[in-house]
């Protein structure tokens, strides 16, 4: 008989620290897509690069704990792992694009430079709307439910 690991915490741990790791390598891979790459100093940089990490983490915690309460269920992961994963996918996008608006447009506490793609209409950079869907799902990917061997 095959047995099937559904542990919900150690689940949510790999998918909290995959996220960390993916997000901390994104953040820094996309830094020169912002003004503060070229006005910023290296300690500035790195500063950003951290604190923007820390609301990641932040981000994906809220997400999928939001994601949980309103579609998980006691089986879960077993159960509603690719539902919760979703919606958890589609807060952390909706977050992404208020937050890019707010930030750019009235707050004006970041901007992108030329090389950073936008999508139209909403006027949000193309590098974190793909971080919110890319870096959850290889994060759940990662963390999901393996069987085990007898």
């Amino acid at each position: 008989m095959v047995a099937v690991q559904t542990g919900w915490l150690s689940v949510l741990r790999c998918y909290l620290v995959a996220m960390a790791v993916g997000n901390l390598i994104w953040e820094f891979a996309h830094m020169p897509l912002y003004t503060l790459w070229e006005t910023g100093s290296r300690s500035e940089i790195v500063s950003a690069a951290l604190h923007c990490t820390g609301g990641d983490i932040l981000i994906a915690t809220g997400s999928i704990l939001v994601a949980l309460f309103l579609f998980g269920s006691s089986q879960w992961p077993g159960v509603g792992y690719r539902r919760v994963g979703l919606v958890t996918i589609l807060i952390g996008v909706g977050y992404t694009v208020f937050s890019e608006w707010l930030n750019i447009e009235v707050r004006k506490a970041w901007a992108y430079r030329d090389p950073m793609p936008v999508i139209p209409v909403i006027n949000a950079g193309l590098s974190p709307i793909a971080q919110w869907i890319v870096l959850p799902i290889i994060a759940f990917w990662w963390a999901a439910p393996r069987k085990e061997l007898p």
